[in-house]
Protein backbone atom coordinates (compact mmCIF):
# COMPACT_ATOMS: atom_id res chain seq x y z
CA UNK A 1 0.00 0.00 0.00
CA UNK A 2 1.70 3.45 -1.22
CA UNK A 3 2.77 5.85 1.67
CA UNK A 4 0.80 8.96 2.13
CA UNK A 5 1.97 12.06 0.39
CA UNK A 6 1.42 14.42 3.88
CA UNK A 7 2.90 11.58 5.45
CA UNK A 8 6.43 11.93 3.02
CA UNK A 9 6.63 15.12 3.05
CA UNK A 10 6.44 15.57 6.71
CA UNK A 11 9.15 13.34 6.59
CA UNK A 12 11.32 15.46 4.80
CA UNK A 13 10.34 18.40 6.25
CA UNK A 14 11.48 17.24 9.42
CA UNK A 15 14.87 15.94 8.02
CA UNK A 16 15.57 19.42 6.34
CA UNK A 17 14.58 21.77 9.18
CA UNK A 18 13.85 19.21 12.21
CA UNK A 19 16.14 18.88 15.08
CA UNK A 20 18.41 16.30 12.89
CA UNK A 21 18.78 18.65 10.56
CA UNK A 22 22.59 20.25 9.52
CA UNK A 23 21.77 23.61 10.51
CA UNK A 24 20.19 23.00 14.01
CA UNK A 25 23.42 20.42 14.62
CA UNK A 26 25.68 23.18 13.97
CA UNK A 27 23.95 25.50 16.38
CA UNK A 28 24.45 22.73 18.69
CA UNK A 29 27.79 22.39 18.09
CA UNK A 30 28.70 26.77 18.32
CA UNK A 31 26.77 26.80 21.53
CA UNK A 32 27.98 23.95 23.02
CA UNK A 33 31.76 24.31 21.72
CA UNK A 34 31.67 27.64 22.71
CA UNK A 35 30.74 26.75 26.57
CA UNK A 36 33.85 23.96 26.64
CA UNK A 37 35.92 26.67 25.65
CA UNK A 38 35.16 28.70 27.90
CA UNK A 39 35.23 26.58 30.91
CA UNK A 40 38.83 24.34 29.82
CA UNK A 41 40.42 28.19 29.17
CA UNK A 42 39.24 29.24 32.84
CA UNK A 43 40.62 25.66 33.53
CA UNK A 44 44.14 26.10 31.98
CA UNK A 45 44.20 29.99 33.48
CA UNK A 46 43.84 28.24 36.89
CA UNK A 47 46.34 25.68 35.94
CA UNK A 48 48.62 28.32 34.69
CA UNK A 49 48.79 30.57 37.76
CA UNK A 50 49.36 27.96 39.99
CA UNK A 51 51.81 26.54 38.05
CA UNK A 52 53.68 30.17 37.93
CA UNK A 53 52.90 30.83 41.94
CA UNK A 54 54.52 27.14 42.95
CA UNK A 55 57.62 27.95 41.07
CA UNK A 56 58.18 31.38 42.69
CA UNK A 57 57.91 29.65 46.05
CA UNK A 58 60.55 27.41 44.94
CA UNK A 59 62.49 30.11 43.82
CA UNK A 60 61.81 31.82 47.05
CA UNK A 61 62.97 28.85 48.78
CA UNK A 62 66.39 28.36 47.18
CA UNK A 63 67.51 30.88 44.94
CA UNK A 64 70.15 29.22 43.18
CA UNK A 65 67.88 26.24 42.70
CA UNK A 66 66.34 27.31 38.88
CA UNK A 67 70.06 27.42 37.55
CA UNK A 68 69.64 23.54 37.89
CA UNK A 69 66.11 23.15 37.34
CA UNK A 70 64.77 25.34 34.62
CA UNK A 71 67.50 24.15 31.82
CA UNK A 72 66.81 20.43 33.17
CA UNK A 73 63.20 21.46 32.61
CA UNK A 74 63.20 22.98 29.21
CA UNK A 75 64.92 19.76 28.30
CA UNK A 76 62.83 17.46 29.30
CA UNK A 77 59.85 19.39 27.93
CA UNK A 78 61.17 19.83 24.50
CA UNK A 79 62.33 15.88 25.10
CA UNK A 80 58.72 15.45 25.68
CA UNK A 81 56.67 17.54 22.91
CA UNK A 82 59.04 16.37 20.08
CA UNK A 83 58.20 12.65 21.28
CA UNK A 84 54.58 12.30 21.61
CA UNK A 85 52.69 15.77 20.36
CA UNK A 86 55.26 18.02 17.83
CA UNK A 87 52.78 19.53 16.86
CA UNK A 88 52.14 21.40 20.27
CA UNK A 89 55.62 23.35 20.29
CA UNK A 90 55.03 27.38 20.19
CA UNK A 91 52.37 29.28 20.09
CA UNK A 92 49.67 27.60 18.72
CA UNK A 93 48.69 30.25 17.04
CA UNK A 94 50.24 29.32 13.74
CA UNK A 95 49.02 25.74 13.90
CA UNK A 96 45.29 27.49 13.76
CA UNK A 97 46.56 29.45 11.07
CA UNK A 98 48.01 26.71 9.14
CA UNK A 99 44.75 24.26 9.67
CA UNK A 100 42.53 26.68 8.13
CA UNK A 101 44.41 25.53 4.87
CA UNK A 102 43.14 21.49 5.65
CA UNK A 103 40.12 21.93 7.83
CA UNK A 104 39.83 18.37 7.43
CA UNK A 105 43.38 16.94 7.59
CA UNK A 106 43.87 19.49 10.55
CA UNK A 107 41.57 17.83 13.22
CA UNK A 108 44.07 14.68 13.09
CA UNK A 109 47.41 16.16 13.23
CA UNK A 110 47.72 20.24 13.99
CA UNK A 111 44.52 20.86 16.21
CA UNK A 112 44.21 17.14 17.45
CA UNK A 113 43.08 16.17 21.00
CA UNK A 114 46.80 14.82 21.65
CA UNK A 115 48.22 18.55 20.88
CA UNK A 116 45.26 20.05 22.51
CA UNK A 117 46.03 17.83 25.70
CA UNK A 118 49.98 18.30 24.99
CA UNK A 119 49.67 22.04 24.81
CA UNK A 120 47.22 21.94 28.33
CA UNK A 121 49.79 20.34 30.57
CA UNK A 122 53.30 20.77 28.91
CA UNK A 123 52.20 24.84 29.13
CA UNK A 124 51.74 24.42 32.34
CA UNK A 125 55.06 22.65 32.79
CA UNK A 126 56.83 24.98 31.24
CA UNK A 127 55.66 27.71 33.51
CA UNK A 128 56.38 25.34 36.73
CA UNK A 129 59.67 25.83 35.75
CA UNK A 130 60.05 29.51 34.99
CA UNK A 131 59.80 29.89 31.70
CA UNK A 132 58.62 33.18 30.04
CA UNK A 133 55.68 31.88 28.10
CA UNK A 134 51.89 33.35 28.50
CA UNK A 135 48.74 30.81 28.30
CA UNK A 136 46.83 33.06 25.70
CA UNK A 137 48.42 31.84 23.03
CA UNK A 138 48.01 28.17 23.81
CA UNK A 139 44.46 28.62 24.62
CA UNK A 140 43.57 29.29 20.79
CA UNK A 141 44.92 25.80 19.46
CA UNK A 142 43.39 24.39 22.83
CA UNK A 143 40.06 26.28 21.42
CA UNK A 144 39.97 25.26 17.97
CA UNK A 145 40.36 21.84 18.58
CA UNK A 146 37.64 21.74 20.81
CA UNK A 147 35.58 23.61 18.64
CA UNK A 148 36.73 20.55 15.72
CA UNK A 149 36.04 17.98 17.75
CA UNK A 150 32.46 19.12 18.65
CA UNK A 151 31.49 19.49 14.92
CA UNK A 152 33.34 16.14 14.09
CA UNK A 153 30.83 14.37 17.05
CA UNK A 154 27.90 16.08 15.35
CA UNK A 155 28.59 15.13 12.03
CA UNK A 156 29.35 18.55 10.93
CA UNK A 157 31.09 19.36 8.07
CA UNK A 158 34.61 21.19 8.74
CA UNK A 159 35.34 24.19 7.37
CA UNK A 160 38.01 27.06 8.16
CA UNK A 161 35.44 28.84 10.22
CA UNK A 162 35.22 26.83 12.57
CA UNK A 163 38.32 26.76 13.68
CA UNK A 164 38.39 30.54 13.30
CA UNK A 165 35.78 30.77 15.28
CA UNK A 166 37.33 28.56 18.68
CA UNK A 167 40.48 30.28 18.15
CA UNK A 168 38.87 33.70 18.34
CA UNK A 169 36.38 32.34 21.46
CA UNK A 170 39.69 31.28 23.41
CA UNK A 171 41.20 34.76 22.93
CA UNK A 172 38.13 36.08 23.96
CA UNK A 173 38.41 33.50 27.47
CA UNK A 174 41.60 33.91 28.29
CA UNK A 175 41.21 37.81 28.33
CA UNK A 176 37.99 37.82 29.42
CA UNK A 177 37.82 40.53 26.22
CA UNK A 178 35.28 39.57 23.67
CA UNK A 179 35.84 42.55 21.37
CA UNK A 180 39.32 41.19 20.95
CA UNK A 181 38.30 37.90 20.41
CA UNK A 182 36.52 39.49 17.30
CA UNK A 183 39.09 41.64 16.32
CA UNK A 184 41.84 38.75 16.39
CA UNK A 185 39.89 36.65 14.38
CA UNK A 186 39.56 39.49 11.67
CA UNK A 187 43.20 40.49 11.62
CA UNK A 188 45.04 37.23 12.47
CA UNK A 189 43.40 34.19 11.86
CA UNK A 190 41.52 35.02 8.66
CA UNK A 191 43.58 35.68 5.76
CA UNK A 192 40.40 36.33 3.82
CA UNK A 193 37.19 36.82 6.02
CA UNK A 194 34.18 35.67 4.79
CA UNK A 195 31.14 37.01 5.56
CA UNK A 196 29.18 33.69 6.18
CA UNK A 197 31.57 33.34 9.40
CA UNK A 198 30.45 36.54 10.81
CA UNK A 199 27.38 34.67 12.74
CA UNK A 200 29.94 31.67 14.00
CA UNK A 201 33.00 33.76 15.34
CA UNK A 202 30.14 36.43 16.98
CA UNK A 203 28.50 33.39 18.96
CA UNK A 204 31.21 31.51 20.04
CA UNK A 205 32.91 34.50 21.34
CA UNK A 206 30.01 35.62 22.85
CA UNK A 207 29.00 32.38 24.73
CA UNK A 208 32.28 31.82 26.15
CA UNK A 209 33.31 35.09 26.97
CA UNK A 210 29.74 34.92 28.85
CA UNK A 211 30.86 31.31 30.48
CA UNK A 212 34.32 33.34 31.46
CA UNK A 213 32.40 36.10 33.30
CA UNK A 214 29.74 33.98 34.78
CA UNK A 215 32.66 32.22 36.62
CA UNK A 216 35.20 33.98 36.78
CA UNK A 217 33.37 37.36 37.72
CA UNK A 218 33.90 40.46 35.75
CA UNK A 219 37.32 40.84 36.37
CA UNK A 220 39.75 43.49 34.74
CA UNK A 221 42.57 41.56 33.51
CA UNK A 222 45.18 44.37 34.62
CA UNK A 223 43.13 46.82 36.82
CA UNK A 224 41.61 49.63 35.68
CA UNK A 225 43.39 52.51 34.66
CA UNK A 226 41.10 55.98 34.58
CA UNK A 227 44.42 57.90 33.23
CA UNK A 228 43.49 60.49 29.81
CA UNK A 229 46.05 62.33 28.03
CA UNK A 230 45.43 65.63 26.01
CA UNK A 231 45.38 65.79 22.19
CA UNK A 232 48.51 67.71 22.17
CA UNK A 233 50.37 65.45 24.31
CA UNK A 234 48.90 62.20 22.23
CA UNK A 235 50.55 64.02 19.45
CA UNK A 236 53.98 63.99 21.08
CA UNK A 237 54.35 60.88 23.02
CA UNK A 238 52.32 58.47 20.60
CA UNK A 239 54.17 58.76 17.46
CA UNK A 240 57.32 58.30 19.36
CA UNK A 241 56.02 55.29 21.66
CA UNK A 242 54.37 53.95 18.28
CA UNK A 243 58.14 53.84 16.24
CA UNK A 244 59.75 52.66 19.43
CA UNK A 245 57.86 50.05 20.59
CA UNK A 246 57.00 48.87 16.83
CA UNK A 247 60.44 48.54 15.76
CA UNK A 248 61.27 46.61 18.93
CA UNK A 249 58.92 44.16 18.67
CA UNK A 250 59.74 43.53 15.10
CA UNK A 251 63.22 42.91 16.08
CA UNK A 252 61.77 40.11 18.38
CA UNK A 253 59.65 38.46 15.18
CA UNK A 254 62.97 38.72 13.00
CA UNK A 255 65.06 37.15 15.50
CA UNK A 256 62.24 34.29 16.16
CA UNK A 257 62.08 34.22 12.62
CA UNK A 258 65.71 34.11 12.08
CA UNK A 259 66.28 31.17 14.57
CA UNK A 260 64.30 28.39 12.58
CA UNK A 261 66.18 29.32 9.16
CA UNK A 262 69.78 31.07 9.86
CA UNK A 263 72.27 28.78 8.15
CA UNK A 264 74.47 29.66 10.61
CA UNK A 265 76.60 26.47 11.39
CA UNK A 266 76.34 26.75 15.25
CA UNK A 267 72.11 27.87 15.06
CA UNK A 268 72.17 24.78 12.18
CA UNK A 269 73.85 22.31 14.73
CA UNK A 270 71.92 23.24 17.82
CA UNK A 271 68.57 22.92 15.61
CA UNK A 272 69.33 19.78 14.74
CA UNK A 273 69.74 18.75 18.77
CA UNK A 274 66.32 20.54 20.20
CA UNK A 275 67.22 19.03 23.56
CA UNK A 276 70.58 20.37 23.68
CA UNK A 277 69.57 23.64 22.19
CA UNK A 278 66.26 24.00 24.61
CA UNK A 279 68.82 23.27 27.79
CA UNK A 280 71.19 26.27 26.66
CA UNK A 281 67.75 28.27 26.25
CA UNK A 282 66.72 26.96 29.89
CA UNK A 283 70.47 28.26 31.14
CA UNK A 284 69.63 31.38 29.68
CA UNK A 285 66.61 31.80 31.25
CA UNK A 286 67.43 30.68 34.43
CA UNK A 287 70.76 33.06 34.68
CA UNK A 288 69.06 36.17 33.83
CA UNK A 289 65.97 35.03 36.32
CA UNK A 290 67.97 34.31 39.02
CA UNK A 291 70.40 37.96 38.49
CA UNK A 292 67.44 40.15 38.17
CA UNK A 293 64.51 38.07 39.95
CA UNK A 294 61.99 39.77 37.30
CA UNK A 295 62.15 38.37 33.98
CA UNK A 296 60.22 34.56 35.52
CA UNK A 297 57.19 33.57 33.99
CA UNK A 298 54.12 35.33 32.11
CA UNK A 299 55.36 38.43 33.83
CA UNK A 300 51.82 39.97 34.80
CA UNK A 301 52.40 40.87 38.05
CA UNK A 302 55.32 43.47 36.72
CA UNK A 303 53.26 44.83 34.35
CA UNK A 304 50.84 45.50 36.47
CA UNK A 305 52.89 46.60 38.69
CA UNK A 306 54.59 49.12 36.19
CA UNK A 307 51.10 50.56 34.95
CA UNK A 308 49.60 51.07 38.52
CA UNK A 309 52.86 53.16 38.71
CA UNK A 310 55.68 51.26 40.11
CA UNK A 311 59.45 51.22 39.65
CA UNK A 312 61.62 48.89 37.79
CA UNK A 313 65.22 48.56 36.40
CA UNK A 314 66.09 50.10 33.43
CA UNK A 315 66.84 46.87 31.74
CA UNK A 316 63.95 45.32 32.68
CA UNK A 317 62.21 45.58 29.07
CA UNK A 318 65.47 44.42 27.56
CA UNK A 319 66.13 41.09 29.81
CA UNK A 320 62.41 40.18 29.42
CA UNK A 321 62.96 40.42 25.88
CA UNK A 322 65.70 37.81 25.99
CA UNK A 323 64.27 35.13 28.61
CA UNK A 324 60.86 35.65 26.30
CA UNK A 325 62.68 35.33 23.11
CA UNK A 326 64.72 32.30 24.84
CA UNK A 327 61.96 30.61 26.08
CA UNK A 328 59.85 30.94 21.86
CA UNK A 329 62.71 29.89 20.04
CA UNK A 330 63.77 26.44 22.58
CA UNK A 331 60.65 25.04 21.12
CA UNK A 332 58.62 24.61 24.26
CA UNK A 333 54.89 24.58 24.37
CA UNK A 334 53.98 28.00 25.26
CA UNK A 335 52.58 31.36 23.94
CA UNK A 336 54.20 34.84 23.64
CA UNK A 337 50.93 37.49 24.33
CA UNK A 338 50.96 37.93 28.18
CA UNK A 339 55.27 38.33 28.24
CA UNK A 340 54.91 41.08 25.02
CA UNK A 341 52.98 43.02 27.02
CA UNK A 342 54.94 42.44 29.89
CA UNK A 343 58.04 43.72 27.72
CA UNK A 344 56.04 46.02 26.70
CA UNK A 345 55.46 47.80 29.69
CA UNK A 346 58.97 47.86 30.17
CA UNK A 347 59.17 50.40 27.01
CA UNK A 348 56.69 52.19 28.37
CA UNK A 349 58.52 52.33 31.70
CA UNK A 350 61.10 53.82 29.75
CA UNK A 351 58.81 56.42 27.77
CA UNK A 352 57.61 57.68 31.17
CA UNK A 353 60.90 58.46 32.13
CA UNK A 354 61.49 60.56 28.81
CA UNK A 355 58.43 62.29 29.35
CA UNK A 356 57.95 63.21 33.04
CA UNK A 357 55.49 65.40 32.46
CA UNK A 358 52.80 63.38 31.10
CA UNK A 359 50.41 61.00 32.43
CA UNK A 360 52.77 58.09 33.95
CA UNK A 361 50.14 55.45 32.98
CA UNK A 362 48.75 56.22 30.09
CA UNK A 363 52.32 56.50 28.62
CA UNK A 364 52.92 53.15 29.57
CA UNK A 365 50.20 51.38 27.71
CA UNK A 366 51.26 53.73 24.84
CA UNK A 367 54.41 51.20 24.96
CA UNK A 368 52.82 48.33 25.83
CA UNK A 369 50.29 48.68 22.30
CA UNK A 370 52.93 49.51 19.93
CA UNK A 371 55.34 46.82 21.31
CA UNK A 372 52.59 44.19 20.79
CA UNK A 373 51.65 45.46 17.33
CA UNK A 374 55.59 44.87 15.76
CA UNK A 375 55.64 41.51 17.01
CA UNK A 376 51.90 40.26 16.43
CA UNK A 377 51.59 43.20 13.63
CA UNK A 378 47.35 43.33 14.36
CA UNK A 379 47.22 47.06 15.74
CA UNK A 380 43.59 46.96 16.04
CA UNK A 381 43.47 43.57 18.11
CA UNK A 382 46.43 45.20 20.50
CA UNK A 383 44.50 48.52 20.96
CA UNK A 384 41.03 46.61 22.06
CA UNK A 385 43.13 43.88 24.05
CA UNK A 386 45.28 46.95 26.23
CA UNK A 387 41.94 48.55 26.35
CA UNK A 388 39.76 46.11 27.53
CA UNK A 389 42.67 44.66 29.95
CA UNK A 390 42.75 47.56 31.65
CA UNK A 391 39.46 49.87 31.24
CA UNK A 392 41.09 53.16 29.34
CA UNK A 393 38.49 53.43 27.24
CA UNK A 394 39.54 56.91 27.22
CA UNK A 395 43.29 56.64 25.79
CA UNK A 396 41.47 54.63 22.82
CA UNK A 397 42.50 57.26 20.11
CA UNK A 398 45.91 57.63 21.39
CA UNK A 399 46.34 53.81 21.96
CA UNK A 400 45.65 53.40 18.11
CA UNK A 401 47.88 56.12 16.76
CA UNK A 402 50.59 54.28 18.96
CA UNK A 403 49.73 51.28 17.30
CA UNK A 404 48.98 52.75 13.80
CA UNK A 405 52.85 53.93 14.18
CA UNK A 406 54.40 50.92 15.54
CA UNK A 407 52.84 49.11 12.85
CA UNK A 408 54.17 50.99 9.67
CA UNK A 409 57.96 51.34 11.87
CA UNK A 410 57.81 47.58 12.10
CA UNK A 411 57.87 46.74 8.50
CA UNK A 412 61.21 48.96 8.08
CA UNK A 413 62.48 45.87 10.49
CA UNK A 414 60.78 42.75 9.49
CA UNK A 415 58.51 42.36 6.66
CA UNK A 416 57.34 39.22 7.56
CA UNK A 417 54.17 38.56 10.02
CA UNK A 418 55.48 36.58 12.77
CA UNK A 419 52.55 33.90 12.92
CA UNK A 420 52.19 34.01 9.02
CA UNK A 421 56.07 33.12 8.72
CA UNK A 422 55.60 30.42 11.75
CA UNK A 423 52.49 28.93 10.46
CA UNK A 424 54.19 28.04 6.93
CA UNK A 425 56.60 26.13 8.29
CA UNK A 426 53.98 23.96 10.11
CA UNK A 427 52.46 23.68 6.57
CA UNK A 428 55.52 22.77 4.92
CA UNK A 429 55.94 20.12 7.37
CA UNK A 430 52.58 18.77 6.56
CA UNK A 431 53.32 18.35 3.22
Amino acid sequence: MPRHPSLRALRIALRRHGPEALVWRRRVAIVGGAVLVGIVALLFADLADRANALFHRFDAWCWWAPLVATPAGFAAIVWLTNRFAPLARGSGIPQVMAATKAPEAALSTLVSARAAVAKFLLTAGALLVGASVGREGPTVQIAAAIMGRVHRLLRIPLRSSVYIAGGAAGVAAAFNTPLAGVAFAIEELAAAYEQRMTLLVMAAVLIAGMVSLGVAGDYIYFGAMRETMGISQALVVAPVAGAVGGMAGALFSRLMLAAGTTPLRPIAWLRARPVIFAALCGTLVAVLGVTTGLTWGTGYESANSIIAGGDVPVWFGAAKFATTLATAVSGLPGGIFAPSLSIGAGIGDLLRSAFPDYPPGAVVLLGMVAYFTGVVRAPLTAVIIISETTASRGLMMPLLAAALVGDFAAQFVCKEKLYHGLSMRFLKAQG
